[in-house]
C-alpha cells in the first residue's frame, strides 16, 4: 500500500498564513496538518509515502527532509488543480494507493478501514458531516454537495450543488482508495479524456477530483462508498482553523 498526498496548492484562503508556506504547513494545535497525515499513514504501517509538492515546495521538503518520503513536484501548480497534480505522480501509480488531499486531518482508523474495504476503487463518505459543516456556517447547504449511494452502497453522484439535504447521503472528504488491479483502468481512463471538454465548469487542467470520480462512475465502476461518523476535519481557511482548535471532541494522533 501506497499514500499519494497532493500538497501542491497555494491555499489562498489560508493567507496570511500560507504567504511563506504551502497550505499543508499550517499548524494545528502545533503541529503542522501534513504532520497528522503523515502519522496517520504511519500506524498503519504504510511507510511508502508519496508528496506531489508545488507551492513553497522548498519548505515542505526542508521540513520532511530524512523521512524517507518521495517527493514529485507539480510545476503548473498555479495553473492546475487536484487531478493534474495527482498525474503529475503517474510513475508512482503502480500499487494499491490511497490518494489523500492535504488540508485534511483524520484518524488512522479511517484509514484502517479504507485498507481493509475490499473494493477496487473507494470512497470515504463521512455519514456524519452536518455536525461538521455547522460548526463552520448557519446553512451547511451553502458549502455541502450531493452524495447519493446505491442499494449496494456504491456512490452514483458527488460533488453537485444542492438545495436539498435528501440529496446527501454524507460528505466526501478527500479520501480514496484505487487498488492495483484498477490502476491501469483508473489511469486509461483520464487519458482518454476529451481535454477540450469543461467539466463541471473547469477545464481539464482544473478539474475537480469528484468530477474524475463522477465521470468514472457514469461510465466504468461506480466507486464504494466507505463510511465513517466523525473523525477528521478539513483545514481550509483561516476561520476553519479557528472553529476547530476548540473542537475538543477531535483528537487527531501523532
Amino acid at each position: 500500500m501506497k499514500i499519494i498526498i497532493l500538497a501542491a496548492g497555494q491555499g489562498t484562503r489560508l493567507r496570511p498564513l500560507t504567504d511563506k508556506q504551502p497550505k499543508c504547513m499550517v499548524k494545528f494545535r502545533g503541529n503542522p496538518v501534513i504532520d497528522y497525515i503523515i502519522a496517520a499513514a504511519k500506524k498503519n504501517e504504510i511507510n511508502n509515502i508519496v508528496v506531489v509538492d508545488g507551492y513553497r515546495k522548498d519548505v515542505l521538503e526542508h521540513h520532511l527532509a530524512g523521512q524517507h518520503i518521495k517527493f514529485i513536484t507539480n510545476e503548473s501548480y498555479e495553473n492546475t488543480n487536484m487531478v493534474s497534480t495527482l498525474f503529475c505522480a503517474l510513475p508512482e501509480l503502480n500499487d494499491d494507493i490511497i490518494i489523500s488531499y492535504a488540508d485534511i486531518i483524520y484518524t488512522p482508523d479511517i484509514i484502517q478501514k479504507l485498507m481493509e474495504d475490499q473494493c477496487e476503487f473507494s470512497v470515504i463518505v463521512d455519514k456524519d458531516w452536518r455536525k461538521l459543516w455547522a460548526m463552520r456556517m448557519d446553512d451547511p447547504l451553502l458549502d455541502a454537495e450531493t452524495m447519493k449511494i446505491d442499494s449496494e452502497g456504491r456512490i452514483y453522484e458527488l460533488g453537485k450543488k444542492t438545495q436539498s439535504y435528501d440529496d446527501i447521503q454524507g460528505q466526501y472528504i478527500g479520501l480514496i482508495k484505487v487498488k492495483k488491479s484498477f490502476i491501469k483502468t483508473f489511469i486509461d481512463y483520464y487519458h482518454g479524456l476529451d481535454k477540450t471538454l469543461m467539466y463541471d465548469g473547469k477545464n481539464f487542467n482544473n478539474m475537480y477530483m469528484t468530477s474524475l470520480i463522477q465521470s468514472i462512475a457514469d461510465n466504468i465502476k461506480r466507486p464504494k462508498a466507505v463510511f465513517i461518523e466523525g473523525g477528521w476535519i478539513e483545514i481550509d481557511s483561516v476561520e476553519d482553523l479557528n472553529v476547530y482548535e476548540s473542537y475538543a471532541a477531535f483528537t487527531p494522533y501523532i
